[in-house]
């Protein structure tokens, strides 16, 4: 038996720090003892995929701030009236650093101090390193039987999977986005592939370097799931998961047949999509049992953001108008109440008045069913793969490919389950015009699932058609949660160096003399109650 030491969730394994300069440093330990890949699979299901209900994990709850989906609700509703919601203020606060691209995200409001930053980081490390005592552990399990060797490359296979997964979400939030020409120079993440402690201080490894070790553990993926059968469940990855984020990874890379091979790939095995047509809102879009659901793990923060925290956030009104009004997902993902849009909706019941107003009721949204008092999230915001993705990712390779009815086929493909049966929902253009309707339909498909802010910063280094956005920010402070004081607005630049994230102070003050990436101080103007 192979001994694991390990500290942690549910007592089983970290090995990186939750300290705020103890980066990769060893505590105190319990020993673990690996006898056969069941206890390594148990492994991977506690510790491993992050759980579905988020107990405890706040990994990457920042991701939908940073870009332009999301906007400050000011004139809010509220059923039960009142002001803020118990906690929103705080919330609020916590955020300020990364919804205004402050040069350090973990700037307080009122800018005397400074909150956690590594959070997410040391999160994500944590989960990296459950994968390198997997990884390095499975071989040694005995595998005398099929079934035992079926069920160690499964493991290894899910291992290599969520490694590759957590690594792609540390290059695009730490690393610059990839740019074929300075991939090799520019600098990403430590790489650590070892389950072993070490006494080191950490470098930080290229953008180049890091996409690789994401490409070679996809492949390892790819190779022992292929031979593992369908999923589980949605909540375990199997090979059309790895061959999805495949197809995302060499989309980011620009490696564009490749990213088109594996949207395929997908494709073959999984291409149902949802029917808004003949769907009932109430249902649910996003729900464990949905027909494109591929894989996911996490949970799902949004309901709080947006109706359980009265006066904190809404669905920006430039997202909520970049729907058609034959688009369906404008009227069944989004709630709209005179100035305020939200992605909880009211559905009509026992105990509903005619105004919408409940007393005792179900609400939905696009994410999951949720009953008032007794929320659940058993999909996630951040982490979902689905069969949508597939047919864009195909669309956009295609474009690029000058396969431009290839990718017109696979668009309206998508955009013909969306939009209202007989209306005109077909896109005709080419070059230029086409590329930027894929783009268009990716920020309205993928709305509040955690693509905007990666898909803006790759769409700045992208080959073919290079765009980089300005975004705009407004941050309000309060009297007693209900009165403007002032407020202020933030601008994000086009091609600005914020957007890509600092490395956590916690994590320089520890690794002394690793380079941050450079951010600008953040300026901002004023608005008074009079402005408005």
């Amino acid at each position: 038996m192979k001994a694991l030491k390990y500290i942690g969730l549910g007592g089983l394994l970290v090995l990186l720090t939750i300290g705020c300069s103890d980066f990769l440093k060893e505590y105190s330990q319990d020993t673990y003892y690996v006898s056969s890949y069941e206890d390594l699979d148990e492994l991977l299901a506690g510790d491993g995929y992050l759980p579905v209900n988020g107990c405890g994990s706040n990994m990457g709850y920042f991701i939908h701030f940073l870009a332009d989906e999301i906007e400050e609700q000011n004139s809010y509703y509220s059923a039960w009236g009142g002001g803020f919601a118990s906690g929103a203020d705080n919330f609020r606060r916590n955020l300020f650093g990364y919804y205004t691209w402050q040069q350090r995200v973990g700037q307080n409001d009122s800018y005397t101090g400074f909150i956690t930053e590594n959070g997410t980081w040391t999160e994500l490390y944590r989960l990296i390193n459950v994968m390198n005592n997997v990884i390095s552990s499975i071989e040694d399990v005995p595998q005398v039987s099929a079934d035992e060797r079926l069920g160690a490359k499964r493991v290894k296979g899910e291992a290599h999977f969520l490694r590759a997964a957590y690594y792609f979400w540390l290059v695009n939030l730490y690393g610059k986005p990839y740019d074929v020409a300075t991939a090799k120079e520019d600098l990403a993440v430590p790489l650590k592939t070892t389950e072993s402690v070490l006494d080191i201080k950490f470098s930080r490894n290229t953008v180049q370097e890091t996409y690789g070790l994401i490409l070679s553990d996809l492949k390892t993926a790819e190779a022992c799931l292929a031979e593992t059968g369908e999923a589980r469940n949605i909540y375990r990855a199997d090979l059309t998961a790895v061959n999805l984020l495949q197809s995302r990874v060499h989309l980011y890379m620009q490696n564009w047949q490749l990213a088109a091979d594996y949207a395929d790939s997908v494709l073959v095995r999984q291409n149902t999509l949802v029917d808004l047509n003949s769907r009932q809102p109430y249902d649910g879009f996003l729900s464990e049992d949905s027909e494109e659901m591929i894989f996911s793990m996490g949970d799902n923060d949004i309901p709080n953001f947006f109706y359980y925290e009265y006066k904190s956030y809404r669905v920006s009104h430039e997202l909520y108008d970049a729907y058609e009004e034959d688009d369906l997902r404008k009227t069944q993902w989004w709630w709209k109440r005179n100035t305020f849009i939200g992605s909880t909706k009211l559905v009509r019941g026992p105990g509903m008045t005619d105004d919408g107003d409940p007393e005792e009721s179900d609400y939905y949204n696009r994410y999951y069913n949720v009953t008032w008092g007794g929320k659940k999230a058993p999909v996630s915001d951040k982490f979902c793969f689905r069969t949508a993705e597939a047919y864009l990712n195909k669309a956009e390779a295609s474009a690029y490919l000058g396969q431009e009815d290839e990718a017109r086929k696979w668009l309206n493909a998508l955009r013909a389950k969306r939009y209202v049966s007989g209306s005109s929902y077909e896109v005709i253009g080419s070059g230029e015009e086409l590329v930027k309707d894929i783009r268009e339909e990716r920020r309205k498909e993928f709305a509040l699932e955690g693509f905007r802010w990666f898909d803006l910063r790759r769409y700045g280094v992208c080959e073919f058609y290079p765009e980089s956005k300005e975004l705009t920010h407004k941050y309000t402070y309060y009297a007693d949660k209900t009165t403007m004081e002032e407020a202020h607005l933030f601008v994000l630049k086009a091609n600005d160096p914020a957007y890509t994230l600092p490395i956590p102070q916690e994590v320089l003050d520890f690794n002394t003399g690793m380079p941050n990436n450079e951010r600008p101080v953040r300026e901002f103007s004023v608005i008074t109650p009079n402005d408005n």
